[in-house]
C-alpha cells in the first residue's frame, strides 16, 4: 500500500514517529518518507539513524499552515502526531496546548485538502473519552474537526480518520520510564498517584501496527479504537521492582483514576469488531453515507449493547505482575 509512496508524519521524532518511520522502511519501500517537525536536534539525531535515500526532514511547526501546506506538495499520506502531550504541563499552560493540538490540528486539514492529500490519520489518545484535563479536551476537539473535515473536501478524495489509544509503554514522558529511573537511582520506595489507578496499556509496535491496518480499513470519519489489556499501576510498579515499597502521593492535576476510550454516550455510534472497535461519527456526511459495518478491508463489525463503556477499570482483559514483567521486556525489541 505505501510502495512507491510520499508520507508524511507531523511530530516524527518522536516515540511513535521514530518506531513509525523504522517500520515503513522496513516493510515498504517509500517513494518519500518526511519527517516533520519543530526540534533541529531531534531531527539531527534521528537522521543518523534514519537516513535512506526516500528521506525527508523537514523543520516547522504544526502551527504554522504555509510551512505545512509546502512540506505536503505530492504526499498521498499524512499520519498527525504532533501534540503536546503532558497533562500537568497543559493545566498550567493551556493557550500553548490549544494553539498546538487544536489550531495544529486545523492547519493539518487545510495543508492535506489544498494538497489533495489521499488519507489522513490522526492519532488521539483515551483522555478526549469524557474528558476531565485540558489536554484530553484539546484533543476531543482535534477529533471532531478531523471526523468533520471529511465534509469538508468537497468533490476531492481527502479522507479523514482517528485511531485512539491508550498509555504506550516506554514511550517519553510515560511512566514506565519514570520508574525505571527511579529505580536505578537506588529509590527506596515508587511514588503511585493512587492505588485503584488503571490504564490502558499498547506497546509501540503495536500502536504503529493498529494505525497501518486502518489506513486499508478507513473509508473517512471513524475513530478506530484497539482492543488492548489494562494495567493496574500497583502491578506496574511490582512487576518493575519486585518487593520495593510503594509511596501514595495523591492524583495529580487533571488525571483520572481509569481512563475511558469508547464512552457510554457514544455506544449508540459504536461498532465492535475482532481486534478493535469504531466509533462512527454523530455527523452525516454530504458526499456518502454512513454505513460502517463492513469496513474497507472486508472485516465485518456489529453494533455494541446501549450503554456499554471502554473503561481500564473494567476492561475484561487485566495484565497480571508477570504479564506485565513480559509485555514491557517484549515492548523494548
Amino acid at each position: 500500500m505505501f510502495d512507491d509512496k510520499s508520507i508524511l508524519i507531523t511530530g516524527g521524532t518522536g516515540s511513535f514517529g521514530k518506531r513509525y518511520v523504522k517500520t515503513l522502511l522496513e516493510r515498504y519501500r517509500p517513494r518519500r518518507l518526511v519527517v516533520y517537525s519543530r526540534d533541529e536536534l531531534k531531527q539531527y539525531e534521528m537522521q543518523q539513524a534514519f537516513n535512506a535515500p526516500c528521506m525527508r526532514y523537514f523543520i516547522g511547526d504544526v502551527r504554522d499552515r504555509a510551512r505545512l501546506a509546502q512540506a505536503m506538495r505530492g504526499v498521498d499520506f499524512v499520519i498527525h502526531a504532533a501534540a503536546l502531550k503532558q497533562v500537568p504541563a497543559a493545566e498550567y499552560n493551556p493557550m500553548e496546548c490549544i494553539k498546538t493540538n487544536i489550531y495544529g490540528a486545523e492547519n493539518v486539514i487545510h495543508a492535506a485538502i489544498e494538497n489533495q492529500v489521499k488519507q489522513v490519520i490522526a492519532l488521539s489518545t483515551d483522555k478526549a473519552a469524557n474528558p476531565i484535563n485540558l489536554y484530553g479536551a484539546t484533543k476531543l476537539a482535534s477529533d471532531k474537526l478531523f471526523v468533520a473535515a471529511n465534509n469538508m473536501s468537497g468533490g476531492q478524495d481527502t479522507v479523514f480518520s482517528v485511531v485512539r489509544y491508550g498509555n504506550v509503554v516506554g514511550s517519553r514522558g510515560s511512566v514506565v520510564p519514570f520508574f525505571r529511573n527511579m529505580i536505578a537511582q537506588g529509590a527506596q520506595d515508587l511514588p503511585i498517584t493512587d492505588a485503584r489507578m488503571t490504564r490502558f496499556w499498547i506497546s509501540l509496535q503495536q500502536g504503529v501496527d493498529f494505525v497501518l491496518k486502518n489506513f486499508a480499513r478507513m473509508y473517512g470519519g471513524e475513530i478506530f479504537v484497539p482492543k488492548i489489556p489494562s494495567v493496574r499501576i500497583v502491578d506496574l510498579a511490582e512487576a518493575m521492582a519486585p518487593g520495593l515499597q510503594h509511596r501514595i502521593v495523591g492524583i495529580r492535576p487533571g488525571e483520572k483514576l481509569h481512563e475511558i476510550m469508547c464512552p457510554a454516550d457514544d455506544s449508540h455510534l459504536t461498532l465492535e469488531f475482532e481486534d478493535h472497535y469504531v466509533i462512527r461519527p454523530t455527523i452525516t456526511f454530504v458526499s456518502r453515507g454512513n454505513d460502517f459495518g463492513i469496513n474497507r478491508s472486508g472485516e465485518q463489525g456489529r453494533p455494541v449493547p446501549q450503554g456499554f463503556e471502554y473503561n481500564s477499570g473494567t476492561n475484561p482483559r487485566f495484565l497480571t505482575v508477570a504479564d506485565i514483567a513480559q509485555f514491557n521486556k517484549h515492548a523494548e525489541d
